[in-house]
């Protein structure tokens, strides 16, 4: 009697199964075509994108090679090309290139493309900050130290990012400004500083030593 119960209840599990395969079988299927279909245009997405970032990595790299090599017209040309259609990071990188570039041309308007880069809301807070660092390191030989200190304090405070270089800019330029005072206050900071790297540490001590002696050095 158990085995005739048990052949009628596996009978009545088949004909309850079969009736619901035939019910809802084509949404199983829709549902795992679905699936692979998902997966599959998601790893075709993830191939363009990388084909994508290694097209405009090629890119950068023409352009800097073309920077190398004297030809810093088509380096511009590529460089801007890349900061107007490639994606976000690169589009970036571009940029911060191109003010590197154009500086060393045309100092003033290397310091406006790194102060249109650092007051750009969609470039990441921290590279803004960089972007200030740079403008202020082409500014040391020319801007007064209440000009560099206007911008560049700031990113000197203890929880900034960039302190270190931003601590050696305000030195310098103090100390550019025979503001002696300022000077050994900001390398002070430095050296004190237990983050500093040790080739940053040096330059402040020695640049500590020569205000001690009273002796800066003349600009050329």
């Amino acid at each position: 009697m158990t085995d005739i119960f048990q052949e009628v209840s596996e009978d009545m599990r088949r004909e309850r199964a079969q009736k619901l395969w035939a019910k809802y079988g084509n949404y199983v299927i829709g549902a795992a075509a679905a699936v692979v279909l998902g997966v599959a245009a998601f790893v075709a997405y993830q191939r363009y994108e990388q084909q994508q970032a290694d097209a405009q990595g090629a890119r950068f790299q023409s352009a800097v090679a073309l920077a190398q090599a004297g030809k810093t017209a088509d380096a511009a040309a590529t460089l801007s090309a890349l900061a107007k259609d490639g994606n976000a990071g690169y589009q970036t990188l571009a940029r911060f290139r191109l003010a590197a570039e154009t500086a060393t041309d045309k100092l003033a308007d290397g310091i406006k493309a790194y102060d249109t880069l650092a007051a750009d809301p969609s470039v990441d807070p921290l590279l803004q900050g960089l972007a200030k660092i740079r403008a202020g390191y082409l500014m040391v030989d020319s801007a007064s130290y209440a000009d560099i200190a206007a911008r560049i304090e700031p990113l000197a405070a203890a929880d900034q990012p960039w302190r270190h270089s931003a601590r050696e800019i305000l030195g310098l330029s103090a100390w550019k400004a025979k503001d002696l005072t300022n000077a050994a206050k900001w390398y002070q900071a430095i050296i004190t500083d237990k983050d500093v790297p040790a080739s940053l540490r040096q330059r402040a001590e020695m640049m500590l030593q020569l205000i001690a002696a009273d002796q800066p050095f003349k600009a050329s």
